[in-house]
Formats: C-alpha cells, sequence, structure tokens
C-alpha cells in the first residue's frame, strides 16, 4: 500500500491523500499526464474510470466516467487551472451530468497534486477543497476517502510495469 494517510478535514473543508510511491516525479507525473495511464488507477477498483477526453494543458479540460460493477456510471470533470510538470497540478473538479458535461447548479470543488522527490521515491498529496461543508459531507458520504485511497493504492502496481 502505498497510501500513508487520508485526512479529512471540516475545518478547513478538505481532504487530503497522502502517498509514497517507488519512483521519481517525472515517473509519477506520467501517470496523471497520460490518459490511458490516469485509467488504470483513478477510479478504485470495482469503479474503473474511463477519461473520454483529457487536455493536459491549462485551461484544459477532462471528461471522465467510472463504471461501478452492476453498470452504473458516475461522472466527472477537471478542469486544469496550473501545471508545473513535474511538481504541481492545479484542477477544478467537479460532477457531470449523463452527457459528460458539468452539472448546472453543482459547484466544483478545488483540487491540487503535488510531487515531491524524497530520495528514489516521490511523496505524492493530492487534496480536494469542497465549497462548503454540506459538499463535504455530500462527498464523503457517496465514499471519495475510500475511493481516492483505494484509487491510489493501485499506483504501486502500474509502477511496477515498465513505462509505455
Amino acid at each position: 500500500m502505498s497510501v500513508i494517510s487520508t485526512i479529512s478535514d471540516p475545518e478547513s473543508l478538505t481532504l487530503t491523500v497522502i502517498a509514497v510511491l517507488d519512483a521519481s516525479p517525472e515517473r509519477v507525473w506520467t501517470l496523471w499526464e497520460d490518459p490511458r495511464l490516469l485509467e488504470r488507477w483513478w477510479g478504485p477498483p470495482s469503479w474503473p474510470a474511463t477519461f473520454t477526453r483529457h487536455e493536459f494543458v491549462v485551461g484544459g479540460e477532462s471528461r471522465y466516467h467510472m463504471t461501478g460493477p452492476d453498470g452504473d456510471a458516475s461522472r466527472g470533470y477537471w478542469q486544469m487551472q496550473a501545471i508545473d510538470r513535474p511538481n504541481r497540478i492545479e484542477f477544478m473538479n467537479g460532477l457531470a451530468g449523463p452527457d459528460g458535461e458539468p452539472m448546472p447548479g453543482t459547484p466544483p470543488m478545488s483540487g491540487y497534486v503535488t510531487l515531491e522527490a524524497t530520495g528514489p521515491r516521490t511523496r505524492m498529496t493530492v487534496v480536494s477543497r469542497y465549497t462548503d461543508l454540506s459538499q463535504m459531507e455530500t462527498m464523503l458520504g457517496m465514499g471519495m476517502a475510500e475511493g481516492m485511497t483505494a484509487a491510489v493504492d493501485q499506483i504501486d502496481g502500474i509502477l511496477l510495469a515498465p513505462p509505455l
């Protein structure tokens, strides 16, 4: 397991997932940049992700869906706010409707990822910031903390494979 902590903080309206990975920041970066690699870990094991758009540039947008074991789909989107290769990604993250587009009237969360070299390993921190306590409670009630932890824990297996 690569996740070393998952912290839900209602005071700061954040969910933070911290993992230590056996790879350089540059290698871990590719797992965010390449949509085919991202699909291999973004959803929890029982809810794999499919990215139909992944514009990994500032202002770019991503569209994805995760498909559950019974065939139900949960859709989301990102809008890239800042990219500092291979150190930091900032994005807006929200729920999408059946057409894959942002759901009207549902404010997105903000989020960021930092990759920090720690010797031959990388400390990856993923922070989601909710708009208010109600949104935080809703998302955590949907299993976001458990899902993010399970998703990130899949990265070790991908890193063991030879780079694409």
